[in-house]
């Protein structure tokens, strides 16, 4: 398994902060790798939503189907995901209110083909483009939240 996690202090309130993290359709405008959706639950986000999120690594787009299996509106948020391959992820958004605003904690633990040695090349193969991309997607989001009051 390989974890990555990363945080930011955005200058908003909690529930403008979770409005944009949840929101699917917004996705382009802070996740880095992100190139599209499918297959979006209707209406608003809730237990039990999924998509079909199209992601871009190592320059090869894949397909990811995420199911929201915890929500805890504006605090909590847990989505399981399974890619190609029988790859499998799990993403946890956790809001936390601060004197500067909110502290936006994201991990993302994924389980690569193959086992351990799967996991062992899924290491060096990929090397720290995960946690680099984690990290300008939650600068992104800052960004976009501060700038625009969204």
């Amino acid at each position: 398994m390989s974890t990555v996690s990363s945080s930011v202090l955005i200058a908003a309130a909690p529930e403008r902060v979770w409005a944009v993290v949840m929101d699917s359709g917004r996705f382009g405008e802070w996740v880095t790798i992100h190139r599209g959706l499918r297959e979006v639950s209707p209406g608003p986000v809730r237990e039990g939503s999924s998509m079909e999120q199209i992601l871009h690594l190592r320059g090869a787009d894949i397909r990811v189907r995420w199911l929201l299996v915890e929500c805890r509106a504006p605090t909590y948020a847990r989505w399981q995901g399974r890619g190609p391959a029988r790859t499998s992820a799990r993403i946890e958004y956790r809001l936390t209110a601060v004197a500067e605003g909110t502290r936006f904690d994201y991990q993302n633990e994924f389980d690569p083909p193959l086992g351990p040695l799967g996991a062992f090349a899924s290491r060096h193969v990929m090397g720290q483009m995960a946690q680099r991309e984690a990290d300008r997607s939650l600068a992104a989001l800052r960004e976009l939240v501060e700038r625009s009051g969204a």
